[in-house]
């Protein structure tokens, strides 16, 4: 039972909210109040008006639960944003092709949402009938301005959450419960300054100004989501990159601050990092089903992995 002023209850749930997320993995977590993000709605709709969203059609859909918590979970009143770290030292053989640091180890979408589940129940455990629902990427949530809210980083020219002391590798999760709770205070400075790395290295010049990115020219775009045959005059672009792309984070001065995560699976399988491209090229489908059994590199299958490897082994033919 607690006792005290209605704010020191809400200082000491808010406080305990925190120590067992640290308690569970995750490396930031902050609080805001759930509202309509006022200032998102006309740049969202921009950006689909835009159709840099390309054959994501998903993401033009439940526009206004995109906006507003409160229509994901009833009663909602705090959004609790979490972070949780991926970044590792990879050891790549320098001869071959490259997934993105994301997709190293096991799904996360499994391991993040079952860490968020387990701050829900321990939530409803210790503080009692809390309503919520966890979500790790799995539903229309604008996670990067809800870390901004949450004091948890500022948008980076790249769209991505950047933290001056953690850099940009981590997941974003958020919890949505109908607990009034301390708010934290947004990230209203922008850390990113005057410096123009990200854009200037992207393979596809996906990064356009107003840190907003075409998603439809983006290689994770065409590696990952796109189905079809992948444009040819992308030919020469995707610097062997067959499974997403890291460029932006890879070139990003915060980066860094990056620490090796200390979650085991997500450490990567290191016999894909030794393979040679000839390995990739000549990968089986049972081979593919074995190595990627838990990773989100399943999610292009087979014959979505052998296209994107196709497409560089063709241009670079075509180059000599």
């Amino acid at each position: 039972m607690f006792l005290g002023t209605e704010e020191h209850i809400k200082n000491d749930r808010t406080q305990r909210i925190k120590e067992k997320a640290e308690a569970l993995g995750f490396i930031s977590c902050g609080v805001a109040k759930a509202d309509f993000l006022e200032e998102e709605a006309p740049r969202l709709e921009k950006w689909l008006n835009n159709n840099y969203h390309g054959n994501m059609s998903y993401m033009a859909n439940h526009f206004d639960m995109r906006l507003d918590p409160r229509l994901l979970v009833d009663g909602a009143k705090s959004v609790i944003s979490l972070a949780y770290n991926y970044y590792q030292e990879l050891d790549r053989n320098p001869d071959s092709y490259k997934i993105a640091m994301y997709a190293q180890g096991e799904d996360y979408h499994f391991v993040v949402k079952e860490k968020v589940r387990e701050l829900l129940d321990y939530i409803q455990e210790e503080i009692g009938d809390v309503n919520g629902r966890a979500f790790a990427d799995s539903a229309p949530i604008l996670e990067h301005a809800w870390a901004k809210k949450a004091g948890i980083g500022w948008v980076g020219k790249n769209s991505l959450t950047l933290s001056k002391q953690k850099g940009s590798f981590f997941f974003l999760a958020e919890l949505i419960i109908d607990l009034e709770l301390n708010y934290d205070s947004p990230i209203e400075t922008d850390h990113c300054g005057k410096c123009t790395r990200c854009i200037d290295a992207c393979p596809t010049e996906a990064i356009l100004p107003n840190k907003t990115v075409n998603g439809s020219q983006c290689i994770s775009y065409f590696t990952i989501e796109l189905k079809e045959q992948i444009p040819t005059e992308m030919k020469g672009k995707f610097d062997d990159w067959i499974f997403g792309c890291d460029v932006c984070q890879e070139v990003c001065p915060w980066n860094r601050f990056s620490l090796p995560t200390k979650e085991s699976r997500f450490i990567g399988n290191e016999k894909i990092n030794q393979f040679s491209k000839q390995d990739w090229e000549e990968i089986t489908e049972d081979v593919f089903r074995e190595i990627f059994r838990k990773s989100p590199v399943k999610r292009t299958k087979y014959d979505g992995l052998k296209r994107n490897i196709d497409f560089i082994t063709n241009q670079i033919l075509t180059e000599v």
